[in-house]
C-alpha cells in the first residue's frame, strides 16, 4: 500500500470546477497583482481570524520579516525566538542584523516554553516571535504579561496554525502581528507561494500596506525603503475558493489525528508516560489544527527508513535546531544549550494526517510501525540472551 505524506490532488478534485471558475476570472480581468481579489482575500481571512485588518504578501517568510521591518527592528537589537522552527523564523531577524535569542521548547508542546523566556529579557530586547508550531498554539498568556511588562513587540508565526485556537482566541489574534503561509501543504495552501499578516492596529496595517510596495505611498514616492512583497491575485483566489472548505478539511484532520491515537493504543504502542513506544502528540491548546502528526520514537531514523520502504512516506520537522545550523555559528551556541530542542530534533516524526486518509491507511501506518517496533524489541532480545550466554561460558 502507498501513503503519501500528502494529496493535493486529492483535494484539488472536490473543488476542481470552483478553482477553474475563480482562476479564469482573474485571467479575464487581466488583474494580477494585488487589486479587488487580493482584497477580498485579506477580508476574508481577516474575519475567519477574528482581526481587524489583513495584508497580503507573497509569503510566510515575508510576512515575518515586514513585521520586524515595520517595527524597525536591526542592528543591536534582539528577538527571542525558539530554536525548534522552520529557518524562516530566524532567517528573518538575522537578515536585518538583529540578534536571535533562544528559549528552549516545552517537549509536550514543542512550542516555546514561556515560562523560560522571563530570564531571556535584556535592554536590547524589542520583540518576541512565538511560534505556532504543527498547529497548535503557543502559550500566549504570559507571553502578552512579559509584552506589558516590557513594552515588547510580539509576533505570531502562525504559519501551521490558521484556525487555531487558545483559549478560545484564533492564531494571530492575540499579539500585535500574526503571519500565515499560504504554502501549497499547509491547510490553507495556494497554488504557489503566498503569505498574510493580520493585525488589530490600523496604522500597522496601513504602515505594512506601504512596505510591500517598495515604501511607496502614492506611487513613486518613497518615505521609506520596503520591497517587492505583494501578493498575486491567482494566489488569493486560490485561498479564497478554499478558505470555505478550511473548517471541513481541519475535521478530517482532527478526526484522523484522533483515529490513530486509538490505533497506536490497541496496538499496545502508546501508553501513559513516556515509556511508551510511540509518544503521541498532546492537545494542550484548545484547537489544535493538526497541520502535522508528530510522534516521538526512539530510532526514528531508522524507522523513517522502514516505513519508506514500506511506502509509507513522513518528514522529519526539523533535523537540526536553529541555534547548530551552520549559517548562525556566529552566534556562538554549541550543542547542549537547548537540549529538549536537540532531542525533538533526534526523535520526532510526521505521519500522514491530511483528511482525505482511508481507514485502511490509517491502520497500515500503525501496522507497518507496530512491526517496526516488534522486530526491534525481538532482536534486542537476541541480543540480550546472546550476552547472557556468552557470560556464562
Amino acid at each position: 500500500m502507498q501513503v503519501p505524506l500528502l494529496d493535493l490532488k486529492g483535494q484539488y478534485a472536490t473543488i476542481k470546477e470552483e478553482l477553474t471558475a475563480a482562476i479564469a476570472e482573474v485571467m479575464e480581468s487581466q488583474h494580477f497583482i494585488l487589486g479587488p481579489k487580493v482584497e477580498q482575500c485579506e477580508a476574508a481571512v481577516a474575519k475567519y481570524s477574528n482581526v481587524a485588518h489583513a495584508v497580503g504578501v507573497t509569503s510566510g517568510s515575508d510576512a515575518l520579516l515586514m513585521c520586524l521591518m515595520a517595527e524597525n527592528i536591526g542592528p543591536g537589537d534582539e528577538v527571542i525566538t525558539t530554536p525548534y522552527t522552520f529557518f524562516a523564523t530566524v532567517g528573518a531577524i538575522t537578515r536585518l542584523g538583529a540578534t536571535p535569542i533562544f528559549v528552549d521548547i516545552d517537549p509536550v508542546t514543542y512550542n516555546i516554553d514561556a515560562a523560560k523566556i522571563a530570564e531571556k529579557i535584556t535592554s536590547k530586547t524589542r520583540a518576541m516571535i512565538p511560534v505556532h508550531l504543527y498547529g497548535q498554539m503557543a502559550d500566549m498568556d504570559p507571553i502578552m504579561a512579559l509584552e506589558k511588562k516590557h513594552k515588547l513587540v510580539v509576533i505570531e508565526d502562525a504559519a501551521q496554525a490558521i484556525g487555531s485556537e487558545y483559549k478560545g482566541r484564533r492564531a494571530g489574534s492575540i499579539g500585535h502581528y500574526g503571519c500565515f503561509s499560504f504554502f501549497p501543504s499547509k491547510n490553507l495552501g495556494a497554488a504557489g507561494d503566498g503569505g498574510m499578516i493580520v493585525t488589530n492596529d490600523a496604522e500597522r496595517a496601513e504602515k505594512l500596506k506601504v512596505l510591500r510596495s517598495h515604501g511607496s505611498k502614492p506611487k513613486y514616492f518613497h518615505k521609506v525603503v520596503g520591497g517587492n512583497f505583494r501578493m498575486d491575485a491567482l494566489q488569493a483566489v486560490v485561498v479564497s475558493t478554499k478558505l470555505p472548505h478550511l473548517d471541513g478539511w481541519t475535521a478530517g484532520r482532527q478526526r484522523n489525528a484522533k483515529r490513530y491515537s486509538q490505533l497506536f493504543v490497541e496496538a499496545g504502542l502508546a501508553e501513559a508516560g513516556e515509556s511508551s513506544a510511540v509518544v503521541l502528540p498532546k492537545v494542550v491548546a484548545n484547537r489544535h489544527i493538526f497541520n502535522q502528526f508528530v510522534i516521538r520514537v526512539a530510532k526514528r531514523d531508522q524507522l523513517q527508513a522502514f516505513l519508506q520502504k514500506k511506502g509509507v512516506w513522513t518528514e522529519i520537522y526539523y533535523p537540526v535546531p536553529m541555534h547548530l545550523q551552520e549559517c548562525f555559528a556566529f552566534l556562538g551556541h554549541g550543542a547542549g544549550e537547548f537540549p529538549e530542542s536537540e532531542k525533538a530534533a533526534k526523535e520526532t516524526l510526521a505521519l500522514p494526517v491530511y483528511p482525505e486518509l482511508r481507514e485502511e491507511q490509517l491502520r497500515y501506518v500503525v501496522g507497518c510501525i507496530k512491526e517496526f517496533v516488534d522486530t526491534e524489541v525481538a532482536h534486542s532480545g537476541s541480543t540480550i540472551r546472546a550476552a547472557t550466554q556468552a557470560n556464562k561460558v
